[in-house]
Order: C-alpha cells, then sequence, then structure tokens
C-alpha cells in the first residue's frame, strides 16, 4: 500500500480569542494517498509540541474547517477549534474526500473509504508532532467512520467521543430513505445558502440558537460546499448500523443535544451498554440539537469534550 505523501504550510497567527485566551496559531496540511489529496487544518496555543493531540471528524454536509472552526465576529465563543487549542491541545480537523479542499471524486465514495482518509490524516499527524496516539471526536456521520476507524486502529487512538451519533431508527434517518434514488443518481448535489439553515431547527426551538451563528455557518457552507456529496446519506440510509460498540476498545464518551433528531437515548442506549472498556460517559447537553457545537448549549459541550479528554483512564 503506498505512503501518504507530506506536505505542511504554516498560515497567519490568529488573534486571541477574547480577552485572557491565548494566542493561537493556525496550519494547513495536506495528506496525500492512492491519488486523493486531504486536507486538514490544524490550530493550537503556543507551541504545538508536547500537546495531547485531538483530530476532529465531520460529519456528512460540511468539511471540518467550516464544522469545527466557524469564526463569528459578535460572538468569540463559538470555535470548538479555538476552545480546544486554549485548553492546551493540538486540535486538527480533516476534509474528507468528496469534502471542502479535498479531491472531489466524480463517483460516489464510501464510508470504509472516509475512514481511510481518517486513517491517513492520523498516521500524518502522529508522524508530524512523534505521538503515539491521538484523541479523536466524531460528530454524526464522522462518529460513522470514526467509529469504524476505532474499531480498525484501537492501537491509535486514547479517548474517544462520539457525538450526535446516528442509529438505524433516528427521525433523521427516516426522513431520507424517500430520497434514496436521489443520492443514487447524483454523486452530488447543489444546496442554496438558506437551505443551509435548517439543521439548526429541526426539532430544535429557535430560541436554543442565536442568528448571527446560523447565517454565518450558512454563508461559510455556501462558500465551500459548492457541490455537496451524497455519499454519506447513500450509506446511511442503507447500511446502517456501522459501527459495533462491541469493538470500541478505548475510553469513549456518548453525548447528544436535547434536542437531536439523529441521536437519542433509546436507540443509543443499548450501543452504550455493549461499550467493553468500564471508562464510558453518555452525556445530555440542554439547549441544543444536532448542531450542538453551534448552539446555545454549545458551552457544555466543550467543557464535557475537554474535561473527557483531560481524565484519567
Amino acid at each position: 500500500m503506498a505512503r501518504p505523501s507530506l506536505a505542511l504550510a504554516i498560515l497567519v497567527v490568529a488573534a486571541p480569542v477574547g480577552a485572557a485566551a491565548p494566542q493561537i496559531s493556525s496550519a494547513e496540511h495536506s495528506v496525500e494517498k492512492d491519488g486523493v489529496k486531504i486536507y486538514v487544518w490544524e490550530k493550537y496555543a503556543g507551541s504545538p509540541q508536547g500537546k495531547t493531540i485531538v483530530v476532529l471528524a465531520h460529519g456528512s454536509a460540511t468539511a471540518g474547517k467550516e464544522s469545527f472552526d466557524l469564526q463569528v465576529p459578535t460572538k468569540g465563543s463559538y470555535s470548538l477549534m479555538d476552545f480546544l487549542a486554549g485548553e492546551g491541545f493540538d486540535v486538527f480537523a480533516l476534509d474528507t474526500r468528496g469534502f471542502g479542499r479535498s479531491t472531489h471524486p466524480e463517483t460516489h465514495f464510501t464510508t470504509q473509504e472516509a475512514s481511510e482518509d481518517l486513517n491517513s490524516a492520523v498516521d500524518y499527524v502522529i508522524k508530524l508532532r512523534g505521538a503515539k496516539k491521538v484523541d479523536l471526536l466524531g460528530w454524526s456521520w464522522g462518529t460513522q467512520y470514526g467509529g469504524m476507524f476505532v474499531m480498525a486502529h484501537p492501537e491509535k487512538v486514547d479517548k474517544y467521543v462520539s457525538y450526535a451519533q446516528m442509529h438505524v431508527d433516528s427521525a433523521d434517518i427516516a426522513k431520507r430513505r424517500p430520497r434514496l434514488d436521489t443520492f443514487r443518481k447524483n454523486p452530488y448535489i447543489n444546496i442554496p445558502q438558506a437551505a443551509w439553515k435548517g439543521r439548526f431547527y429541526s426539532l430544535t426551538p429557535a430560541e436554543a440558537n442565536e442568528p448571527e451563528v446560523v447565517d454565518a455557518y450558512a454563508k461559510a457552507a455556501f462558500e465551500v460546499e459548492k457541490k455537496t456529496a451524497t455519499s454519506p446519506q447513500l450509506d446511511m440510509v442503507t447500511i446502517l448500523p456501522m459501527v459495533n460498540a462491541r469493538f470500541i476498545p478505548v475510553p469513549t464518551l456518548l453525548i447528544q443535544g436535547q434536542y437531536d433528531d439523529v441521536a437519542d437515548l433509546d436507540g443509543l442506549l443499548p450501543f452504550f451498554r455493549q461499550l467493553p472498556r468500564p471508562h464510558k460517559r453518555y452525556v445530555v447537553v440542554p439547549n441544543a440539537g444536532h448542531m450542538m457545537h453551534l448552539q446555545k448549549g454549545h458551552l457544555v459541550f466543550q467543557r464535557e469534550v475537554a474535561g473527557f479528554f483531560k481524565s484519567d483512564d
């Protein structure tokens, strides 16, 4: 198997996030394997050396940078990457194939291939930093290719956060099933800017959202995702479950929003019970839905994630 080729470009040093926050630096990376280029975005405070590495796996709609490093001029607390960097982590967010700045295959790709993209990105950052393991957070579809990665390579993962994990009976998955023929016929679709706002309000009351954040996300998503891959939707409505809890041997946090239409206690508690490691937690965050990290419950979410990554095994 071909080994990934590596590239790195250090970008600007961003302004501090909040009055007391440390200065956050940014870098972009490129990992190439078997002709597929995977873009990786990094943030850290001070020097990246010697820090615990966190890798963030995005969902089925927007790439890593737009998902986890959204910058809202009037709301400075919504970037998960800035928060985790300020907490002392070296934070990386990849774009899997078909998303953002990574290679866009002309035809459908699979969740398994996205898992392999994640593996290439993890191998890259481990080598870059001279580390042995990473902490991993998967969001939505990212819990599927992220979970598949953990099953295949548990030796590379210290702790795992599965956030907004869907299951076969999720309400949102049921809504997608009638669109199966559309997903099969079209590897990509175009989403208007206004349509990017819908995920903030599905089952989630308006008061859990801040309009400036919703608008900023819709603008960023529309500008970057010129065409949106349907491959994740195809897999989610045809081959769930993709992850077997019994083969997730690392400390795991399952976390869902109070109003999420994808993750819920009835669907996920059986998965949680089957996780073999005693070090595991299940958390429900109030004032949040599927877009939890960009909704009013985001501060609770951030604290739970950082606290788990810092906890002793």
